[in-house]
């Protein structure tokens, strides 16, 4: 049978628990129907690239499928049908690896990560120490110079 990964989105008012709850109907249907879920991954609630029904969040869920094209498109008329899910995508891919998808990755590196004493902040980094008043700042200074050459100019020229 052809295999397939699905990701969808569910909203972030709704429990991890409820998130389980869609996962565990798709993979009934499929697994009714002679199909099979190799991986199953919760990458959690994180921030969605654009407004999607009025939510800014969602709670991923990636689905490892081994199943036929048929029990694939009922599966995707049934996650249509749920309003608890904003968004879903289904690939056909070449095989399901067995490793942590990207997101569950990195999120591993980043608590793995040791944040050491990165040293003090250098004095003066943005600015000279100096306080400047507001027409002292450099465009200012710049339309002064300017002004005052343009002046000069219309002097000689009289």
């Amino acid at each position: 049978m052809p295999l397939y990964e699905c990701v969808l989105i569910a909203r972030s008012e709704i429990t991890q628990q409820q998130v389980d709850t869609i996962a565990d109907a798709v993979t009934a249907q499929v697994e009714s129907e002679s199909g099979a879920v190799k991986k199953r991954e919760y990458w959690g609630l994180r921030n969605l690239a654009y407004r999607i029904k009025k939510n800014r969040k969602g709670h991923y869920v990636l689905l490892g499928l081994d199943a036929e094209p048929v029990t694939i498109s009922e599966m995707e008329r049934q996650l249509g049908l749920n309003e608890d899910v904003l968004r879903f995508m289904t690939v056909r891919v070449e095989d399901i690896d067995e490793a942590p998808s990207a997101p569950l990755a990195r999120r591993g590196e980043d608590r793995d990560r040791d944040r050491g004493f990165r040293g003090p902040k250098p004095a003066g980094r943005f600015d000279s120490g100096r306080r400047r008043g507001a027409d002292d700042r450099e465009e200012y200074r710049a339309r002064d110079e300017y002004r005052s050459d343009r002046d000069e100019d219309q002097n000689e020229e009289n």
